[in-house]
């Protein structure tokens, strides 16, 4: 058992001398992104009624398993390599907002159910679309920590961005729902923003994280 042990850290370390450690760590990292994606798109498709909520809702468990599983598997890794593309802390942090996205969305989805709310918004549907464009802005900066550091900075700004969408259009509802009439149906709308809005603080701070590494890395 100790030889087995010992020639795992053997091989762990040449992967880290032969330069393949980084690489598989920034693929897992956009495997936990890719399901979090997975869960905006569907959280957009209970909104606007293409996918019956209470189904929406059995599909989100899983998915949120698969994050689980995911998130799982990148701090295995992480525990297993001797270098990391980026500060360790940092991935760490960047994983848990991550794990934070897919918490929410798994949340706007419950509630969205359990609240049965008449109609949701457009606004809405454009918090959604914003929370999608800014995991793709996340894992496009994911995918040039290697070769194309620079470029880094501007995938970030492009997320960060979108949550400021995320944002406007979430104080943009709020203000339709409170011009309307008071109403149980107003309350439900509020607190499935306020979800929503919670969910792009929580891509703001993946965002922050992958630029806080890279600062730390061109020092």
């Amino acid at each position: 058992m100790r030889r087995l042990a010992g020639s795992g850290r053997l091989r762990r370390a040449l992967d880290d001398l032969r330069g393949r450690s980084a690489p598989r760590i920034v693929e897992l990292v956009r495997a936990q992104i890719s399901v979090a994606r997975a869960g905006a798109v569907l959280a957009g498709q209970a909104a606007s009624g293409q996918t019956d909520r209470a189904v929406a809702r059995a599909r989100m468990a899983e998915i949120e398993h698969e994050g689980d599983r995911a998130r799982a598997d990148l701090v295995r890794a992480l525990r297993g390599v001797l270098a990391t593309p980026i500060d360790r802390e940092d991935l760490y942090r960047l994983s848990r907002s991550i794990d934070d996205v897919l918490d929410h969305l798994r949340d706007y989805v419950r509630e969205s159910d359990l609240f049965q709310p008449r109609s949701q918004g457009e606004d809405t549907r454009a918090v959604l679309r914003a929370i999608g464009d800014g995991l793709d802005a996340l894992d496009a900066a994911v995918l040039m920590i290697l070769d194309d550091p620079g470029g880094v900075t501007v995938a970030v700004l492009t997320a960060r961005k979108a949550c400021s969408r995320v944002r406007q259009h979430y104080q943009a509802g709020l203000a339709e729902l409170f011009n309307g009439a008071f109403e149980m149906d107003a309350l439900r709308g509020r607190e499935l923003l306020a979800r929503l809005d919670a969910v792009g603080r929580r891509l703001g701070e993946a965002a922050d994280a992958l630029a806080d590494a890279m600062l730390k890395r061109s020092h």
